[in-house]
């Protein structure tokens, strides 16, 4: 099988850092990933290649929504409408 073009930006997208990625970005290469994976029509080497870098970004997602959570604060609102103050957002 020869290399799509496809398979080329995945290959480039390995050398991108993870750390400066969004995490839209991230999400939609991990759906991509794992389209990829589902089909099957990757060889294994690919497909190995595919599944770790899946992993990463799914940690990366993780990370970013966690960050996001922790930013996220229950507004205290008194009688009158008026914000009193603020605390962290429990689920």
């Amino acid at each position: 099988m020869t290399a799509s073009a496809s398979d080329q930006t995945d290959t480039q997208n390995d050398d991108i850092d993870l750390g400066s990625m969004a995490f839209e970005t991230a999400m939609t290469e991990l759906e991509n990933t794992v389209r990829k994976l589902e089909r099957g029509e990757v060889p294994l080497e690919d497909a190995v290649r595919l599944y770790e870098r899946g992993v990463k970004l799914k940690r990366h997602c993780e990370k970013k929504l966690a960050e996001a959570e922790g930013k996220i604060e229950k507004l205290i609102v008194n009688k009158n409408g008026e914000v009193t103050g603020s605390e962290p957002f429990a689920d």
